[in-house]
């Protein structure tokens, strides 16, 4: 068995331990489990055990979480969270733990943000300004469209359940899955694992549909509207672009497709949106400027260099060679300092510089 097949398994074993017990109780830290502590400087790489035990803590503090606000069974969630939970950088699986909120929580899975801890910003992103809507930071708002390569999710032409029959639906995974070979789909992940995504870009075929009529793709568990995706007659094949949006939080299946003649459909993935992943930034600091032998009594300033192209200062870094010659003004990348020492001593001044990267 595979390194990849072994995590799986523990980390699916995690979760399915995590749902046995109850979530508003249960102390991640309790007997059975070796916990791990959700330090988040510490980039040391997780075994499978360490993972797994992570895996139940987060099911643990976000299951309910998920179930009473989202409306999506805990157990369904925890699931189909096992292949992000397999990807997920150590350091951010770590991190992901001490965020505040559950969308702070997901960001992290992913990348690295910073942590929301004021009550009165939580109660904003949450609730909005009274209205009900979420305003910043809601799994809807702010998406970010990534392209990947085609990939069949979906062909009812190889299913065992055949053509959608008339007047029906038939609900599908979009993304998240180790293959799609179930739904006549592609037997890979189409590039899709692990994701958290909101919306999905699709091309979906109607396949020789028996009659004229329409069929409409919408989100899993959601009403059925009064729209029509695909328009086709009888016998034709009729494509068209479409963009799905899909619960997030994950649920028991992506998207719906509803159809008024029988007829078979395939979909291609072609893209998605998901909330943005912050970035973080690639700092340096720049050489030092030294001001050397400042005698007893005197002062000096000392300017650092300034930043290579395409980087932003953010720190000024001053140094002395003495306890006893403190700073006294540090701004832009100068230092000052006097020297109260009973002999010369030095001064040193350097920038840290930032940039955001692949810019």
């Amino acid at each position: 068995m595979t390194t990849k097949a072994v995590l799986s398994l523990s980390l699916a074993s995690a979760v399915l331990l995590g749902l046995c017990v109850n979530a508003t109780a249960a102390n991640p830290g309790a007997q059975g489990s070796q916990a791990v502590s959700p330090r988040a400087a510490d980039s040391a790489p997780l075994t499978p055990r360490q993972r797994g035990d992570l895996t139940r803590q987060l099911v643990l503090k976000w299951g309910n979480y998920v179930q009473r606000v989202h409306g999506v069974p805990v157990s369904t969630w925890a699931q189909r969270m096992v292949p992000s939970l397999v990807k997920a950088d150590s350091s951010n699986f770590r991190a992901a733990l001490q965020r505040d909120t559950f969308e702070g929580a997901m960001a992290t899975l992913g990348g690295t943000g910073h942590k929301v801890t004021d009550e009165a910003v939580i109660t904003r992103l949450a609730f909005g300004d009274g209205d009900g809507t979420q305003t910043l930071g809601a799994l809807s708002n702010d998406l970010v469209f990534t392209p990947v390569a085609p990939c069949r999710i979906l062909d009812t032409r190889s299913t065992a359940a055949g053509a959608i029959a008339n007047n029906s639906t038939r609900s599908f995974v979009a993304i998240n899955a180790s293959n799609f070979t179930s739904q006549g789909g592609s037997a890979t992940n189409c590039g899709t694992l692990g994701l958290n995504a909101t919306a999905v870009a699709i091309n979906l075929t109607a396949v020789t549909p028996s009659g004229a009529g329409y069929a409409t793709a919408f989100p899993f568990g959601t009403a059925q509207p009064v729209a029509a995706s695909v328009n086709y007659t009888a016998g034709a094949i009729v494509n068209n672009a479409l963009i799905v949006q899909i619960p997030n939080p994950l649920s028991s299946f992506d998207f719906t497709v509803y159809t008024f003649a029988q007829s078979h459909y395939v979909a291609d993935i072609v893209g998605y949106f998901a909330p943005p992943v912050a970035t973080a930034l690639q700092c340096q600091d720049t050489a030092n400027t030294v001001v050397a032998g400042i005698v007893s009594g005197g002062t000096a300033n000392a300017v650092a260099p300034a930043c290579a192209s395409g980087y932003t200062q953010t720190a000024t870094n001053c140094e002395t060679s003495s306890w006893l010659m403190p700073i006294v003004f540090s701004h832009a990348g100068t230092c000052s300092a006097r020297n109260n020492d009973s002999t010369a001593q030095d001064l040193r001044a350097s920038r840290t510089c930032c940039r955001v990267p692949g810019r």
